[in-house]
C-alpha cells in the first residue's frame, strides 16, 4: 500500500525539534512531526504538591489545542469552564510519561510543569507532546544544575512516544490524520532509551486485533522511538 505522503510503512514523518523556542520558560522547544506542531514549555516552582512524600518533587503536564489547530475551529477549554475529556486524558498520559524519566528525590521539593500546546494537529499530537515535552523538561533540569540549585540532573533516562496503526490491513508507523481517521487499529507507545515500555495504549477502532498484530505495532513503535531518541539527543547537544 502506498501512503499518501509516499512514506514507507515503517517510516517516521520528518521530525524537527527547535530548542529555546520561547524566552521566559526554564525549558522550551517546538516539535514538528510532519504537519503536527506542538509548543512545549517547562516551568519550575520551588514547592511540591502536598500529596508527594516529604523531600521529593513532582512533574506534571498540561495539554491543549489552539482553536485553529485543526481543520475547523474548536472552542477553547476555558470557554467550557473545564478541560475536554480528551485533553484531560492526554495530559495525564504526558504527565505519567515524563514522571517516569525523573528521580523525584533528586529533584527535591519542587514542581516542574510542562505545558504542551498544539499549534497544528495532523495526528500524533499526544506522542509529539511526550517527545517534545521531555526535551523541555531536560532543558529545565539542565538550568537548575547550571544555576547551582541541583548538584546534578534528576533525569534518569530519555522518554519518547510515537503511534502506529493498521490502515487497510497494513501496519504503519506514525499515522498522520488522513490515516489515523480511518485506522482499523490505533496504538500509542511511550518508551525509554533502553527500549522498555512506559505506556501502551491500543484500541481496536474498526475491528479487534490479535496479539501478533499488537507485537508488530510495538515493533514499529520501537523503531520509531529509537529514531526519535536520536533527534532528541541532537537537539539537546549529544
Amino acid at each position: 500500500m502506498t501512503r499518501i505522503d509516499g512514506r514507507a510503512a515503517d517510516q517516521l514523518r520528518p521530525v524537527q525539534i527547535i530548542t529555546d523556542f520561547v524566552k521566559f520558560a526554564e525549558g522550551s522547544c517546538l516539535i514538528r512531526c510532519g504537519d503536527t506542531m506542538v509548543l512545549c514549555c517547562a516551568s519550575g516552582e520551588d514547592k511540591a504538591p502536598p500529596h508527594v512524600p516529604e523531600g521529593t518533587g513532582w512533574v506534571t503536564a498540561e495539554y491543549s489545542m489552539l482553536p485553529r489547530a485543526n481543520r475547523e475551529r474548536s472552542k477553547r477549554d476555558v470557554s467550557k469552564l473545564k478541560l475536554s475529556p480528551r485533553s484531560a486524558e492526554i495530559q495525564r498520559l504526558v504527565g505519567r510519561s515524563l514522571r517516569a524519566a525523573v528521580d523525584m528525590a533528586a529533584l527535591g521539593e519542587r514542581t516542574i510543569t510542562v505545558d504542551c500546546d498544539v499549534l497544528q494537529g495532523d495526528g500524533g499530537t499526544r506522542t509529539a507532546s511526550v517527545t517534545g515535552g521531555f526535551v523541555a523538561l531536560a532543558l529545565a533540569c539542565r538550568k537548575l544544575v547550571a544555576g547551582g540549585v541541583l548538584p546534578e540532573s534528576p533525569i534518569r533516562h530519555f522518554v519518547t512516544g510515537v503511534s502506529a496503526g493498521i490502515v487497510d490491513e497494513t501496519p504503519m508507523l506514525d499515522l498522520q490524520y488522513s490515516e489515523d481517521s480511518r485506522a482499523q487499529v490505533d496504538l500509542n507507545c511511550v518508551m525509554n532509551e533502553a527500549g522498555e515500555i512506559i505506556e501502551l495504549q491500543g484500541t481496536g477502532e474498526g475491528r479487534a486485533f490479535t496479539p501478533a498484530e499488537q507485537q508488530e505495532l510495538v515493533r514499529l513503535c520501537a523503531k520509531g522511538n529509537m529514531e526519535l531518541l536520536m533527534v532528541q539527543k541532537e537537539a539537546l547537544g549529544g
